[in-house]
Parts: C-alpha cells; structure tokens; sequence
C-alpha cells in the first residue's frame, strides 16, 4: 500500500495538526477499497500543487471506518477534518449540524462544474439545495460473467437476466473448473455489506422492511422468498466462506479467476479490468442487475468526501477534496494507471470521454443507466414510508440493519434456520418501527 504521508491504523488526534513548519497536516479518513488506494498513492500530487498540507490517511476496511467515522463526527470528537461517508450519511448528519455545507466552497471554485456530477448522485448528496458531501465514486449494481467460462459450459446470459435464470446458470457453472463457484455474493454480516445486494433482490421481489404505517414485514411472505432465494443460491453455488465474505473478498476471488458470475457494485470494474490487480481482464461481460417482479433492480450508493464541522481547518481540507473529486483527478488516475481505473459513476465527463468511452465500451452503458434509474424515493414495487435502494435512510438503519444482517448470515453459515432469521429479525425491525407511530411519523 502506498502512501505519502503516514497511512495510520487508527485515530490519530485531534485533527489537523501543524505540520513542519507553518504548515497544516490534514487527517483524512478513507475506506480501503482500491479506488483509495490509488488516491493514496496519488497524494503527493497534491502536496505540490498545495505546499504546506500534508496529509495522513486512517484507512481501515468498510465496516471498521463506519463504526470509526461515524462515532468521531457523532460526538464531535475532532480526530478526522475530512471523512468518507456515503449518501446514507451525508442527509442525515447535515441535518444534524455535523457537516460543513459544502456549497459555498464549490462556488468558488473555478472550473469544479458540481452540475457535471450525475444527477441522482448530486441530488442524494445534497440537503435543501446544497451539497454536503462530495462524490469520490458512485455506483449501481450490475452481474458480471466470465465469458470463456460461459462458452466452455455451453451457457448464454439472457440480456436482462431474471434471478431465476441466474440461480439457474450459478448451477449450471458451479465446478465448470477446478475451484471455481458458480455466482459470489456477499454474505458479510453489515448494514453496508450484504444488505446492499439483498436490499436490490428484496425490492425486485416485492418485499419491503416496512409498510405505510410503520408495521415491520420481515414475516411477510415477499421478504421470506428473497431470504430464502439469496441463502440457497449463496450456499448451494456460492463461494466457500461466504458467510465471512464482504465486497472486497468477493472482487478479489472473481478478479484472480474464482468465480463463474459476481453481482455486485459497478465499481468493480476498476479491479476486474485492470490487469496488475488480476487474471480476469477482458474476459468478462456485464449485464444489468438481475429483476423478479419489477423491471430495475440496481441500487444507488456513493462513496463520498465531506468535512465534520469540528475541523478547525475546513478551508485546507476543501482544497484536498477539491482535487480528490475533481475532472483533474480523473485525468491524473488515467495518465497514471489507465483508464479502467479511474474511479467510476460521480461525473458525466468521464462517461464522454472517448478515452472511457474505448476502455469501458463492455460496461459503461450499463453503470450509467443504473445509476440514472436508481429512485430512492420509489425503491420497489410497493409504498414505503422510508427513502433508500439499497438502504433505509433512517438513523437507526445503521443497528437495525446489521442486527438483520446478523441473523441471515448465520442463516448462511447454516448456524440458525432462515425462519429463526427472520423471527428475530421482525422483532428487531418492529421495535423501530414502534418509535416511528409513537412519533406519528
């Protein structure tokens, strides 16, 4: 992993520190996903456009800087003057007060053009009108294929795939060589880590978490099909583990050849058609997220850049995130490691250059419109009293959703029943749902 600047395993301080100097050295807490890596890698880029920031990144794994970033801000605890958070975040908390409105820096910035970020990006970053967050990467969800396996096993992918017809194909795939899974999904317990995919399979199914007044329907008979379908497709023709396998584990085992399908988010892409970060590249094709009983069933998440209000060097970590997010960047990533790794889904730009437009030819089109269909207002077939694909925008979805997230991945490491999963897991849900009639929300 590289860095310039120190790349810390946990907090470290309160905030921004002098640096040598009369300098200014920012902490800036990121996920550990690949596209930050590359930012890391990239830093001292910045450091000579801005003398006198330097910067030192807190990168842990996606559930650890959750709980990390999330206590930090809530209690105004200062260590971080710039955090990754996602859309499920950044409404909630400049509700809050949490964040710095964003607006007034990106106004005068010349040239950082916010209108390029793709709309339902822009619009789920933004509270009354201003952006408080600013997007890194943003996504959807599609299903890649490997094509060669595809051919050996004398299977064809439906052009817009049902998850029966995957369920079907999975098995048909399942062995077609030595140690290779038929489909890999996440089975992470998390909030942000299998609930995304299953969230998108719930709501093409017909499920939802709670009707219009609050009642929990985790017993419903729409929630128990998607839990059943997605326990049996991972532990029938999933990878081994896969109650302990997360985003990254799943992209890993597809890019080094592990697995026949991978659904997941269109960030993918960056690893899986680079070919330093695996075997797979230019083997796969992509075809839109899988649906049951509605036409879409993509997600809409995006990770994203904001500044708690407790930073005492708001102006200094701006100008980090300007370049972190801006055209510029994307330039910079493709001049340094080619165009399949920029990081994907914030700008309209990128999707019109004929550079992109070469190098993503197999997929660009179909993250672009999952993310433009994406509707977080309107996430499934039935009305919803809560906001969010693959996601409730609630506070409490962050406890209520991992606690879920819990029982059915023990559902999958065959510890309990998915009928012992979702007994519990009602109870769970309708206690929150309770708070919200008493509220009369």
């Amino acid at each position: 992993m590289a860095a310039a600047g120190a790349l810390l395993a946990g907090c470290a301080g309160a905030g921004a520190v002098a640096a040598d100097g009369d300098g200014v050295r920012l902490v800036i807490a990121i996920v550990s996903n690949p596209q930050m890596q590359d930012a890391i890698s990239l830093e001292s880029r910045f450091r000579e456009e801005n003398p006198g920031i330097e910067v030192d990144f807190v990168s842990l794994p996606e559930n650890e800087a959750r709980a990390k970033i999330t206590t930090s801000v809530a209690t105004g605890g200062g260590e971080f003057d710039a955090v990754m958070i996602s859309n499920y975040e950044t409404r909630q908390w400049a509700e809050y007060g949490w964040l710095e409105n964003l607006q007034p820096y990106i106004d005068a910035s010349e040239g950082y053009d916010d209108e390029d970020f793709i709309p339902s990006i822009r619009e789920d970053l933004s509270h009354q009108g201003d952006m408080y967050s600013v997007p890194f990467y943003g996504e959807s969800s599609f299903l890649t294929y490997r094509k060669d396996l595809f051919e050996k096993a004398g299977v064809e992918m439906p052009e817009d795939p049902t998850w029966e017809e995957v369920a079907a194909l999975a098995g048909e795939l399942d062995g077609v060589e030595p140690g290779v899974s038929g489909i890999c999904m996440r089975g992470l317990a998390g909030w942000g880590e299998m609930l995304s995919p299953f969230n998108s399979m719930l709501n093409t199914f017909g499920g939802r978490w709670y009707d219009e007044d609050w009642n929990a329907e985790l017993d419903s008979p729409e929630f128990r099909r998607t839990a059943e379908f997605y326990v049996d497709l991972v532990r029938e023709h999933g990878q081994p583990g896969a109650a302990n396998s997360g985003f990254g584990d799943c992209l890993n085992r597809y890019a080094q050849g592990r697995a026949a399908m991978f659904y997941d988010s269109t960030s993918m892409v960056s690893t899986i058609e680079d070919e330093e970060s695996g075997t797979v590249a230019g083997l796969s094709g992509y075809a839109p997220a899988p649906v049951a009983e509605s036409d879409y069933g993509g997600w809409l998440y995006t990770w994203s850049l904001g500044i708690p209000a407790t930073s005492e060097h708001k102006e200094e970590a701006w100008r980090f995130l300007e370049w972190m997010t801006d055209k510029e960047y994307i330039r910079l990533v493709a001049d340094e490691y080619g165009w399949q790794r920029v990081p994907p889904g914030n700008r309209l730009s990128t999707f019109e250059a004929p550079e992109y437009r070469e190098a993503a030819g197999a997929y660009a089109d179909a993250m672009l419109d999952g993310i433009e269909r994406a509707d977080p207002a309107d996430p499934g077939l039935r009305p919803v009293p809560y906001e969010g694909v693959g996601f409730l925008a609630i506070p409490e979805f962050q406890d209520l959703g991992t606690r879920v997230s819990q029982q059915l991945s023990a559902a999958i490491a065959g510890q309990i029943s998915v009928e012992e999963a979702l007994a519990q897991s009602q109870e769970y849900a309708q206690a929150v749902g309770d708070t919200y009639k008493e509220d009369g929300r």
